[in-house]
């Protein structure tokens, strides 16, 4: 089983996508632009972790 689930994306050589933790439920944005890219977790508007039960 895999441990990460991709719920959206967007793009092509300028990505953005979230991915969900399905063991924790914890979002994550993914954004790539060229070679160049980053993963962190999503936060809502108080800072907190995005979690998807």
């Amino acid at each position: 089983m895999e441990r990460f689930k991709k719920v959206y994306g967007q793009g092509t050589f300028e990505v953005v996508e979230i991915w969900v933790d399905i063991e924790t439920g914890v979002n994550y944005v993914f954004r790539r632009s060229g070679n160049a890219g980053g993963l962190t977790p999503l936060l809502d508007k108080e800072g907190k972790p995005v979690i998807t039960p």
